[in-house]
């Protein structure tokens, strides 16, 4: 069979580092076209893939089967409808859209089609939460009470661009950025969420998204999850702090895989998702733990699962349903820290 043509719209951080390396280290896809304006970057797709540069999503119709949607947050639903209705399943980077409201219409405007819409929700293959879940899996928690998780990063001079400094139009800062990451992992370790709390703040100048936030989620079955997102951390927290009836697990550091993609290791070299040995978390109770071995992170099989949606009818990597779940999540974060409350959710 022919492989299945991806155009690929938008080559920032998420498009050049992320999902064009991803797309084509997958067999059986091909990335065929690249949407950017930026003529270096139309050289960069071409010599390093050899996909087309085109400046206008419209010069992508007929050159791909498959549509994914990297480009700012704003464009994220008006890009996925126009190549729904052009008849191309799609990939969306997370967030799906802006709220629960515009992610239910793309997820009918699928199902009406009768085309594959998936998201981008990568972290549930980081190596860090794939070994949490195992633990959970195999009963070694007991228990889980509260899970804490963080995205956190010294960064005390902004950067600038959208993701910092858009307009609300934009949806910038860590809430919808990191949060949805965030959000998603707990969701998916825990179940549904009943309660939510949220704290959110700008902490440097010249910023307008939020820099600093703090969620508490109670899940429908008791548990709760704290969960940080921070650009002024200046000592990190543990990456997992996951307490259980039995024992704890805790874990420092970052996924490895993301630093691999952007230092250029391809996502099918060997090891390429091995975590450092330094960095393995340790699980137990007070003088008596033991120091487990991280999974390796696997960002490979979320394309994996793109393929085997098209190709042999398979569920999509990520059930678009889940993704409209972490933005009701999200709005009710963003009201509770805008009118201190916390918020309910049916």
């Amino acid at each position: 069979m022919d492989d299945i043509r991806v155009g690929l719209v938008g080559y920032g951080t998420a498009g050049a580092y992320f999902h064009a390396p991803l797309i084509d280290a997958t067999p059986g896809l091909t990335l065929s076209a690249v949407v950017t304006r930026d003529p270096g970057r139309q050289a960069e797709v071409g010599g390093r893939y050899g996909a087309a540069g085109v400046s206008d999503v419209e010069d992508l119709w007929e050159r791909c089967d498959l549509v994914v949607v990297a480009s700012p947050n704003r464009t994220h639903v008006t890009t996925a409808v126009s190549a729904l209705t052009h008849g191309l399943p799609v990939v969306v980077d997370k967030p799906l859209a802006r709220t629960a409201e515009e992610g239910r219409a793309l997820v009918r405007l699928a199902r009406e089609r009768g085309l594959m819409l998936t998201v981008f929700h990568n972290r549930r293959w980081d190596g860090d939460f794939r070994t949490v879940r195992r633990l959970m899996g195999e009963g070694r928690l007991g228990d889980v009470l509260r899970l804490e998780s963080r995205f956190e990063r010294w960064r005390p001079v902004p950067k600038g661009g959208w993701r910092e400094s858009g307009t609300p139009e934009e949806v910038p800062g860590l809430l919808y950025d990191l949060g949805s990451h965030l959000v998603d992992q707990a969701v998916q370790l825990l179940g549904p969420v009943r309660e939510v709390y949220c704290e959110s703040d700008v902490r440097r100048a010249g910023v307008s998204g939020d820099d600093d936030t703090f969620i508490a989620l109670t899940h429908e079955g008791g548990a709760r999850s704290h969960l940080w997102a921070s650009s002024m951390a200046a000592r990190l927290g543990p990456r997992f702090r996951v307490l259980g009836s039995s024992a704890a697990f805790v874990k420092y550091g970052m996924d490895v895989q993301e630093e691999r993609l952007r230092a250029g290791m391809p996502p099918d070299a060997p090891g390429f998702g091995d975590d450092e040995e330094d960095r393995w978390g340790a699980l137990g109770t007070p003088g008596d733990q033991q120091i487990v071995r991280t999974e390796p992170g696997a960002y490979l099989d979320f394309y994996r699962g793109v393929a085997a949606a098209l190709r042999e009818g398979a569920a999509p990597p990520v059930d678009p349903e889940s993704a409209v779940e972490v933005l009701a999540v999200l709005e009710a974060a963003r009201l509770s820290a805008t009118e201190r409350i916390v918020v309910h959710l049916s």
